[in-house]
């Protein structure tokens, strides 16, 4: 299936980290602190930043975890992430700039992120974030933190996403995922969404293209263009 940006874009799902959020110091140093924890060995922090984005049990498996190891390592690396890992973060230049411009041209914004929904909900607030959001922080759609293995991947979290712009009177045919890893771009494909990369998270080089994006930005301000232009 071939998809191409709407004529009209009505509502517009967000993915988190390395979209709206620089997350990966916090995250690639509480996960490097509980994989040592649970006596795992410890990637390099090369691989450990493409864990940012994707759901954990996915990245734990490509490491060699069983699905009861990656259980033990999660919950390390969450207790480190909920101690000190979550705000070592930082809001990307540009984009408090670049959702009030979507807001004020009429586009709805939802958060959809494959991280835990309560972690999900405390950063977006954290940053006041949830100022830009239909129902503020109703608006953010993440993962059930029990889910911790590939069942729980981003198709379910752009599901109730999109689920929740219908309820808000959206055309699924006028919805956008924004997103800047390959699984954004499968998990609304999946559910007829076409995605908007953008180029300034955690990708790798043509990742997005190859996935299928209808276009990539190269910073915020190319959001409003490409959305609502």
């Amino acid at each position: 299936m071939t998809l191409s940006l709407p004529s009209r874009t009505t509502h517009v799902l967000l993915d988190l980290d390395g979209t709206l959020t620089d997350s990966a110091p916090g995250i690639v140093s509480s996960l490097r602190a509980g994989l040592a924890d649970a006596g795992f060995a410890v990637p390099s922090d090369e691989v450990l930043r493409t864990f940012v984005g994707p759901p954990l049990g996915a990245s734990m498996a490509g490491i060699g975890l069983s699905d009861a190891d990656a259980a033990t390592a999660i919950a390390a690396y969450r207790r480190d992430f909920e101690a000190r890992g979550m705000f070592d973060n930082s809001v990307f230049p540009g984009i408090p700039e670049a959702l009030a411009e979507l807001r004020e041209a009429g586009v709805t914004l939802l958060v959809a992120t494959a991280k835990p929904e309560h972690y999900a909900r405390q950063i977006v607030e954290h940053f006041g974030l949830d100022a830009y959001l239909d129902g503020g922080l109703d608006g953010v759609h993440g993962a059930d933190p029990e889910a911790v293995g590939e069942v729980q991947g981003k198709e379910v979290v752009v599901e109730h996403a999109l689920a929740h712009a219908v309820a808000l009177g959206a055309d699924p045919g006028e919805v956008v995922m924004v997103g800047d890893r390959e699984h954004d771009v499968h998990a609304a494909a999946h559910h007829g969404v076409p995605t908007v990369g953008v180029a300034w998270g955690y990708g790798a080089p043509g990742e997005l293209d190859a996935a299928g994006a209808v276009a990539v930005a190269t910073r915020p301000a190319e959001l409003g263009k490409l959305l609502v232009s």
